[in-house]
């Protein structure tokens, strides 16, 4: 597959600078795909919805799965594009909470693939906030990474980890991986 035609995920645990890296991906000029999670509990919480991940992971995780999926059949398949978590992402939540994974999600991973190589950031407490969005405490962002990091490598994925540096480093030493 020619590079232009790749479509890479950017993963890691909750506070890691995943949505700052794909920000900063953007603002270089690269298609991108905000983080749909943070999207979804911003709009549910808005709707008074029980539909979050704390109340209701199963509900919550579907919407997102079709929300990845639509971003995914939405992205050109000519243009390399970053996405602020995959389909795995969601898998490994449903994990965590110790419930099924419906064969839909693996269904559905098999029908959007994304490029073999992920893009992983360690948890990193100097940066870690919680907000609105990001209830966890920073020792469950690392379990969550933990989690993130089996759930790809199981699928197969190469995992390249991106290291504690600024921003803009960040953002060089991913497309120089890519080139």
């Amino acid at each position: 597959m020619e590079l232009s035609n790749k479509r890479y995920v950017i993963t890691g645990g909750p506070g890691s600078g995943k949505s700052t890296l794909v920000e900063g991906l953007e603002k270089a000029g690269y298609t991108c795909s905000a983080e749909i999670s943070r999207e979804m509990i911003k709009a549910e919480v808005a709707k008074g919805s029980d539909c979050l991940p704390w109340l209701d992971i199963s509900c919550f995780s579907d919407k997102v799965l079709a929300r990845m999926t639509s971003a995914w059949e939405l992205s050109s398949a000519n243009a390399l594009t970053f996405f602020d978590r995959g389909i795995p992402d969601v898998i490994a939540y449903l994990r965590i909470a110790r419930l099924p994974v419906p064969s839909t999600y693996l269904d559905e991973l098999l029908r959007h693939p994304y490029a073999n190589q992920v893009f992983i950031l360690p948890p990193w407490e100097a940066i870690y906030v919680n907000d609105a969005e990001r209830w966890q405490s920073f020792e469950e962002s690392a379990s969550i990474y933990e989690a993130i990091r089996q759930t790809y490598t199981g699928f197969g994925f190469e995992l390249i980890d991106v290291p504690k540096i600024a921003e803009a480093d960040r953002v060089a030493f991913v497309l120089n991986f890519i080139k």
